[in-house]
């Protein structure tokens, strides 16, 4: 089993906690190269490191994008992950609210959310504007998965 860096809050990739990606890891002992399977990295020496794409394509890339890119394949993977979750929370909320006759949207609350994150994006060194725009964009959504609930539709 492959290991790779567990997303930390604020963007950070925590490499002390391990992640655990399934692989299919053969180990080249003549060569001392490394072959995981599509979407990793052939540990050769040199300048340059060739990598399978997701797709199986083979191409030379610097080890640094190597590892850059895998770090943003992680955490696109978690940032995935993450609004699965939440979304289940509000497809919770949105039954709660169809059953209460409460409206889908709630004003104050989108206000108090869009000033936290925005906060929230400054300290982390986040263009505000964009988090802000990020958090409408969700937030529209679960309006219309609550506005689809309060009507009957599922």
């Amino acid at each position: 089993m492959d290991r790779r860096p567990r997303v930390r809050s604020r963007g950070a990739v925590d490499r002390g906690a391990w992640l655990p990606v399934r692989s299919s890891r053969v180990v080249d002992r003549g060569l001392g190269r490394v072959d995981q399977g599509p979407g990793t990295v052939d540990r050769t020496a040199g300048a340059l490191e060739r990598r399978r794409s997701y797709d199986d394509r083979v191409s030379d890339i610097p080890p640094d994008l190597a590892r850059l890119r895998a770090s943003i394949d992680n955490i696109d993977a978690a940032l995935v992950h993450l609004l699965a979750e939440r979304f289940k929370c509000t497809q919770a909320v949105g039954e709660l609210k169809a059953r209460s006759g409460l409206p889908a949207a709630d004003p104050s609350r989108e206000e108090r959310q869009v000033t936290r994150l925005r906060a929230l994006a400054h300290e982390s060194g986040l263009d505000p504007q964009f988090a802000e725009a990020f958090l409408n964009f969700i937030i529209a959504e679960v309006i219309h998965h609550h506005e689809r609930l309060a009507h009957g539709d599922s």
